[in-house]
């Protein structure tokens, strides 16, 4: 199977930033790690072995970024709002410079996928939900998409403007629900331990999209469904198969 590393100096966050692609050509797939994660983390916790069948079938590439989220939200010692100028940046860095990339790299004009757990299913979710003129599917596992976790009650147009419970349920532009509304939305969680703010959080979630009429697939797993590795590994292929059926190889 392909492996390549690649790094270069961020303009928008003003640091190197690393990555990794798997696969040879396919659509493409943007993982996002866990909370404070690294580019690194899909491959040592096993997932790429997941995926592994639809990589060698051409059907997909995967390309694993890095986070700033111990620049962002989740330093803790941080004013909030420092906090999500930081993650603005890094918003402008998958958009204006990670997905510039793939496009070139895997040689397609179309939309990407973005996928993560914990944390990492809040980055897909919110560029999705930012920018579905760039995603056209989010499968996020085990997410928290509101505010309260990560900056309590603090608000400011950065914040009001990077969690979907926030900003979702103002949304009124007939194009952008529209463009919701063509994409594949994907949000699971398990029932068993450590899931709790994120049940909570993905039924908000269910709520705002079914009020808005946006299709989605909100999956709600067992109650022995952990917030671990060993259930994320079963659930992703699951929800690639599905994304990529009908899609031939390469």
């Amino acid at each position: 199977m392909n492996t390549e590393y690649h790094s270069w100096w961020s303009t928008h966050l003003e640091r190197e930033m690393e990555l990794k692609v798997y696969g040879t050509g396919g659509k493409p797939l943007v993982v996002f790690p866990c909370a404070g994660g690294r580019f690194f983390e899909f491959e040592d916790f096993g997932m790429v072995e997941t995926v592994r069948p639809f990589l060698e079938e051409g059907r997909l590439q995967v390309y694993t970024v890095d986070s700033v989220d111990r620049d962002a939200w989740l330093a803790l010692g941080k004013w909030p709002g420092d906090r999500a100028w930081r993650h603005e940046q890094y918003d402008a860095y998958i958009a204006q410079e990670v997905v510039p990339f793939i496009r070139s790299h895997n040689g397609t004009a179309d939309r990407v996928m973005a996928t993560g757990n914990s944390m990492g299913a809040y980055h897909a979710a919110n560029m999705l939900f930012r920018h579905p003129d760039l995603f056209d599917t989010c499968i996020s596992l085990s997410g928290l998409y509101g505010p309260e976790y990560f900056v309590g009650a603090y608000r400011d147009e950065h914040i009001e403007a990077h969690f979907p419970l926030l900003y979702l349920p103002q949304c009124t532009d007939p194009v952008r629900l529209e463009a919701y509304r063509q994409c594949t939305i994907i949000i699971c969680v398990g029932q068993g331990a450590w899931e709790e703010m994120h049940i909570r959080e993905t039924r908000l979630l269910q709520q705002v999209l079914e009020q808005l009429e946006i299709p989605a697939w909100v999956d709600y797993w067992g109650y022995d469904v952990s917030h671990d590795w060993p259930w994320w590994r079963r659930q992703l292929p699951y929800f690639i198969r599905h994304c990529l059926e009908g899609q031939p190889s390469r």
